[in-house]
């Protein structure tokens, strides 16, 4: 049974920084393209990074480039969210997904294939 458990998240103030980790299991981790996604109160599902198998190629959303950094260790099965200089507009429930399609697009939440259950991220002064 796959499952992806997120952890890091809680409430802290503006310009501090915060760790994401997501660690998977039953699955083959280092063939999976990971993400990360968030969601305040709402339908959307917005993307925020996305790092591919090997870790060589990332991606990221406009709103965080230049305060988030995506990373993964295969050899832990776990795949990380730095965020740095958070804002109040970055509070959400915060998701790892893992997506096993070849040459998936990163940024679309129906590409991917396994999901964790969040962890809330909430940014207050």
């Amino acid at each position: 049974q796959v499952q992806l458990a997120e952890s890091g998240g809680g409430l802290v103030q503006p310009e501090v920084s915060l760790r994401l980790s997501c660690t998977a299991s039953g699955l083959t981790f280092s063939s999976y393209t990971m993400g990360w996604f968030r969601q305040a109160p709402g339908p959307v599902r917005e993307f925020v990074a996305a790092i591919r198998r090997s870790g060589s190629g990332t991606n990221y959303a406009d709103s965080v480039k230049g305060r988030f950094t995506i990373s993964r260790d295969n050899a832990e099965n776990t795949v990380y969210l730095q965020m740095n200089n958070l804002k109040p507009e970055d509070t959400a429930v915060y998701y790892c997904a893992a997506g096993i399609k070849y040459g998936l697009r990163s940024s679309d939440p129906s590409e991917y294939n396994y999901w964790g259950q969040g962890t809330q991220v909430t940014i207050s002064s």
